[in-house]
């Protein structure tokens, strides 16, 4: 009869916690005016996101012992996130330009080449990392890698400007209004063949 109640218990700790990471989600896009839901609704979903993220352990402190033994069971169980992320609600993401500059003057506007699906998604979740302020150290390494492999195939380029930041899709009013994404620089780079002979010293 015991271990039926330590069962059940736990079943119930899970429950919580799964319930509680999608009602986050759901009150976040509430909040947020993601939803065809009316706007006078947005300060209590704001006010139900806390709780829940309360529940989460959320809003203790970083070295919260609480706050990490929640994080870790959720990470351990995959259930740190909701699904919130799937359509209509498709998210922002981050993206990487290339401005080639040539000695007549022309400008073209490349992206990092990829050999194939599984590369492309590493090189999502690179760019993803690369926005986090932790990366800042290492981003200009990683770009100018990602530029001159475009510059192997340019050798004529004088000059490439890799330009990195966020794209926002438009919400529901801006899609229905005929709106296009929107793209925030976060950082620049400039590379010149310079550069590329400058590596190995």
């Amino acid at each position: 009869m015991f271990p039926k109640r330590i069962y059940a218990a736990c079943f119930g700790i899970h429950f919580l916690l799964i319930t509680a990471v999608c009602l986050a989600g759901l009150f976040s896009l509430i909040a947020e005016s993601a939803t065809v839901l009316p706007a006078a609704l947005e300060p209590y979903a704001r006010k139900a996101e806390v709780a829940a993220a309360w529940l989460l352990g959320k809003k203790a402190a970083a070295s919260s012992p609480v706050r990490r033994c929640i994080a870790t069971y959720l990470h351990a169980a995959g259930i740190q996130a909701g699904y919130t992320f799937f359509a209509p609600n498709v998210p922002g993401y981050h993206r990487l330009t290339l401005e080639l500059f040539y000695n007549d003057g022309r400008v073209e506007h490349e992206s990092p080449h990829l050999r194939s699906k599984a590369t492309g998604l590493r090189l999502e979740s690179l760019l993803d990392r690369l926005a986090e302020q932790r990366y800042e150290p290492i981003r200009e390494v990683l770009v100018k890698m990602l530029a001159f492999s475009v510059w192997r195939e340019h050798p004529d380029v004088k000059k490439i400007r890799a330009v990195f930041g966020s794209v926002t899709p438009p919400d529901i009013a801006e899609f229905e209004q005929g709106k296009a994404e929107t793209f925030q620089p976060i950082f620049s780079f400039d590379f010149s063949l310079r550069d590329r002979h400058g590596e190995g010293q």
